[in-house]
């Protein structure tokens, strides 16, 4: 058998250089003996970028890149597909992983000069990697054709109107018509899925093949083939394989567990991974209140924003990407790595982390004249970094650098907890003083608690029963299905059909598009009720469960009610006659009967600062907010059925993962004993 497979791989060498190949790149390939944690995340850029590429050559299997039809397509991959959910969730998760590691990735260079001859094509090859990287995740954030998917892709591409002469050409051209339509969706869809990632990874091996080409860089910035023995191998090497390619699974082993934990237990990570208003489907008639980008993009899109005029705004936003590719050029410092540089040279990059990552959360947040500012100053010292880097790089007096690599160099635990510190101040305080987003998340008063339940079945089922009796005549539920529900709930199928299938030609396995004719809706309220479905993950289920609650009398509206959540809603209170009708009372709270001692006398004098029941209705308060819960409840397990499994499951992955990382270590451990 050894004889046959060795036969083989000959006959392939002669044809192909398979093993020359191996060789050159792992097998006899000599990294630095010094690795430290930053070298991990080039791998993990490589991990995130297999992972896109299989989930999403999967997604595509059951997506519908058209307007009509591409919404509808991502609820059923979620709902209806074996798996489909998590999929979805490693693919987007995945999204904001790969920019998390490729951020850290290019941190590492700047700490440690892997930017500096002989490397600079080695970043070039890097920066064009991450320019392809930003228009893959923008083509592939308009695909799931939600409200802010829509409307981020309205704004970044009205950008390049800016450009004089031929500006509305080019939007025109992007687009693919003189709106953003069903055309732009499909050739954003070809490019997300065939273009963008054929040229992103050519550049991907041409980065790795001029990284094998030059050798790693290491913390100290010495290069480890001055130093060779008789053989010919440099003596502060190690071949990368086994070495590096056993060291860097337990890595692949930790990175794994916290991505998996966002992935099973946080998938939305509040609204920053999956925004809220991508759970809306796309409205071109329905403007979001704030429209911002990905928070990957934020730090860029603040510097745009910074710049009150449309055109210059653009060209500072195109110099903001551009100017790092400059970096080999601009940094005149003799040393390489930050552990020899000078106190300035320190100071800048703190600095410059700082002010990214300032931009980076003020471009999440509304614009006010302070948070203007703010990004102004931060914009400017952005391009003061690196077009002031010839001057401040030769300011200080460095430290001498040892001629061989060291083992036990850098910064200690606590002095790599003291950066952290100084730079988390840096950037906080800022944003502190602009001050913060406004401190109700619930229109003008603070959201209730709200802790969904999917694994309460009663509740759930009082939620439907709730739903049918109150919401369905009106509102669809037109992405969920009768037979899931009436499954997932225990809800037996006959009573199922009886209370909520109507109609004798509607199969169990239909969705529940149940609500009222579009026709009478738009007589009657001037528009179709929203649909349900997606209502508690678009709008929080704390949101809704204030909102139902804090109806109240208002004569001048239409329908004789408003709410405090959401004023002027046009939407009459149809749970009155279990609530009741409440009323405006001096004072302050949602739905409260007690009023604060302590409160001021402007809150005890506001006219509707509380409600308290005027007409009494079936059920105490109590009774009703129990009610409220229950309904609440149900429509949170409708916008994702699929919760419980998903952290069931997560909890077994978690444990999997701790367990490969302990023969992950061990391993390692066995094979650097001799290391030194």
């Amino acid at each position: 058998m050894n004889k046959a497979l060795t036969g083989l791989v000959g006959w392939i060498d002669e044809r192909l250089p398979l093993t020359r190949t191996w060789n050159t790149h792992m097998g006899e390939y000599y990294a630095p003996k010094n690795f430290n944690l930053w070298y991990f995340f080039g791998v993990f850029a490589l991990l995130v970028l297999v992972n896109q590429l299989l989930t999403g050559i999967w997604l595509t299997m059951n997506y519908t890149p058209s307007a009509e039809e591409a919404f509808a397509s991502v609820e059923y991959i979620m709902r209806d597909v074996d798996y489909g959910w998590l999929l979805r969730y490693m693919h987007s998760t995945g999204a904001s992983a790969f920019f998390v590691v490729v951020y850290l990735h290019m941190m590492r260079a700047l700490l440690y000069g892997s930017y500096k001859k002989p490397r600079e094509l080695l970043w070039v090859f890097g920066m064009l990697i991450f320019v392809v990287l930003m228009a893959e995740a923008f083509v592939g954030y308009v695909l799931p054709w939600g409200q802010m998917s829509y409307w981020g892709a309205q704004v970044i591409i009205s950008l390049f109107g800016a450009i004089p002469v031929v500006g509305e050409d080019i939007v025109t051209w992007i687009r693919g018509d003189y709106l953003i339509s069903g055309i732009t969706l499909n050739r954003f869809f070809a490019l997300h899925v065939v273009a963008l990632p054929i040229v992103l990874l050519a550049l991907v091996v041409l980065h790795i093949l001029a990284l094998h080409e030059v050798g790693s860089n290491n913390p100290d910035g010495v290069e480890i083939k001055k130093k060779k023995d008789e053989n010919g191998i440099p003596l502060d090497g190690i071949k990368f394989h086994p070495y590096y390619s056993v060291h860097d699974i337990q890595g692949i082993a930790v990175f794994l567990f916290f991505f998996c934990a966002v992935i099973f237990f946080a998938p939305e990570m509040s609204g920053y991974f999956l925004e809220y208003a991508n759970f809306e489907e796309a409205n071109a008639l329905k403007t979001p209140a704030h429209i911002a980008p990905v928070w990957y993009f934020t730090p860029f899109y603040s510097v745009l924003r910074a710049v009150p005029d449309k055109f210059w705004g653009f060209v500072f936003f195109a110099a903001s990407v551009a100017i790092p590719f400059a970096l080999p050029w601009l940094d005149r410092c003799e040393v390489k790595s930050w552990r020899y540089r000078g106190m300035v040279n320190r100071a800048m990059l703190l600095l410059f982390v700082a002010s990214f990552l300032i931009l980076g959360v003020l471009g999440v947040k509304s614009p006010t004249p302070e948070r203007t500012f703010l990004a102004q100053i931060c914009a400017i010292f952005y391009f003061f970094f690196f077009l002031g880097m010839p001057i401040w790089s030769t300011m200080d007096k460095n430290k001498p650098v040892p001629e061989r690599v060291t083992m036990d160099g850098g910064l200690r635990w606590w002095q790599s907890l003291g950066t952290l510190a100084i730079i988390a101040m840096l950037t906080a305080l800022p944003l502190k003083a602009v001050g913060a987003e406004s401190q109700f998340d619930c229109g003008t008063i603070p959201c209730d608690d709200f802790n969904a339940d999917p694994t309460d079945k009663p509740s759930l089922q009082r939620g439907v029963a709730l739903y049918a009796n109150y919401c369905m005549g009106c509102h669809s539920l037109q992405y969920s299905r009768y037979n899931r529900v009436a499954r997932d709930l225990d809800v037996p199928e006959d009573l199922y059909k009886a209370n909520l299938l109507f109609d004798p030609e509607i199969k169990i396995g239909s969705l529940m598009d149940n609500a009222m004719d579009k026709a009478n809706a738009k007589v009657w309220f001037g528009a179709t009720p929203p649909d349900l479905t997606l209502i508690s993950r678009a709008r929080q289920p704390e949101w809704l469960y204030t909102y139902l609650r804090t109806f109240y009398e208002d004569k001048n509206r239409p329908y004789g009610v408003n709410n405090k959540v959401f004023p002027d809603v046009g939407m009459p209170h149809v749970l009155m006659e279990l609530q009741g009708m409440p009323a405006c009372a001096a004072g302050h709270g949602a739905g409260s009967d007690e009023l604060d001692s302590s409160m001021s006398e402007a809150a005890m004098n506001e006219p509707c600062g509380r409600l308290e029941i005027a007409a009494a209705g079936f059920m105490p308060p109590a009774e009703f907010d129990a009610a409220i819960y229950d309904l609440v409840n149900f429509l949170a397990y409708t916008a994702e059925p699929m919760k419980t499994q998903r952290q069931r499951m997560g909890i077994y992955v978690l444990l999997f993962l701790v367990i490969f990382f302990v023969f992950a270590w061990l391993l390692n451990r066995e094979y650097w004993k001799d290391v030194h």
